[in-house]
């Protein structure tokens, strides 16, 4: 019996020392998914623009065509829907005009609020 309880002990000490390790990884992990994706609809963004002569006016523009582009010109989307949504489920924030460029993009990271630190933080494109 006393065995049981020294291994039980070892495991929950074990645990207790990897575990915020790994759980701090997971919200860093999330945070460069945000980045990539982000930069991928940035792309999106500049080839939409080179296409079309113009930003979209939302990011739905990118996987769905819009009425003013006739099925002619439209290209196939080079994104998909879920590419639009960050890691932790939400749309990314895109603003045309922007205030820090002609467009703003951001994540508003773990939190869904506005600034923040470590996986709270907002992932931008300024």
């Amino acid at each position: 019996m006393v065995e049981i309880i020294v291994v039980v002990i070892i495991i929950a000490a074990l645990a207790g020392l990897i575990l915020p390790r790994f759980f701090g990884r997971v919200g860093s992990a999330k945070q460069s998914i945000a980045r990539q994706k982000l930069a991928e609809i940035e792309k999106a963004i500049d080839m939409f623009s080179y296409d079309y002569g113009r930003l979209p006016v939302s990011l739905d523009e990118l996987v769905n065509r819009p009425s003013d582009i006739s099925e002619e010109k439209w290209n196939a989307p080079s994104l998909r829907a879920k590419n639009l949504m960050d890691p932790w489920g939400r749309e990314f924030v895109y603003q045309q005009p922007g205030e820090h460029g002609t467009y703003d993009l951001q994540s508003l990271g773990a939190d869904g609020q506005p600034g923040g630190e470590k996986e709270n933080a907002d992932v931008v494109n300024w």
